[in-house]
């Protein structure tokens, strides 16, 4: 049987903010926001990734992505360089401090995690497509995303 929209999104954003508490419980122990938490695990593949794909990935607004990259670089776990592609772009990465933070970081919150065996990839995959067919049809007609009151149309996500 279908659900009706109101009723996945109840359950989408108790799942969310569970699984939020959760891992914000943990990061406690070692002074660590989600959002700081989110930015290490994207610089953690090496390649390096602009301000708006950090902003993009630990859903923050360009004003508080600066803050918290200046504390990340006050700890030496972040360092920020001019993309050599692109003159006018500055990529992060990780120091060797911040990869180890983070190898811990995310031993700790693997460690604490729920075992979801019954669910497991089949889940990752079932919201990867969600969140896909909700961009998708967002981007394909921006004019029926609105602000709710106001009844102003807002643009796809960036």
């Amino acid at each position: 049987m279908a659900r009706r929209p109101q009723e996945l999104l109840y359950l989408l954003t108790r799942a969310e903010r569970l699984a939020v508490r959760r891992v914000q419980s943990v990061l406690d122990e070692f002074e660590c926001s989600v959002e700081a938490w989110r930015v290490l695990d994207l610089l953690s593949d090496g390649r390096g990734h602009n301000m708006t794909a950090l902003a993009d990935h630990a859903f923050l607004p360009a004003p508080s992505l600066t803050k918290l990259m200046d504390q990340l670089v006050d700890q030496n776990l972040v360092y920020r360089r001019v993309d050599p592609a692109d003159r006018r772009r500055v990529l992060a990465h990780l120091t060797p401090r911040g990869m180890q933070r983070w190898q811990l970081l995310a031993r700790e919150v693997r460690a604490d995690w729920p075992d979801l065996e019954l669910a497991g990839e089949e889940l990752d995959d079932l919201l990867a497509q969600l969140a896909e067919a909700l961009q998708g049809r967002l981007a394909t007609d921006p004019a029926r995303v609105t602000t709710g009151r106001t009844g102003k149309a807002v643009g796809p996500p960036r």
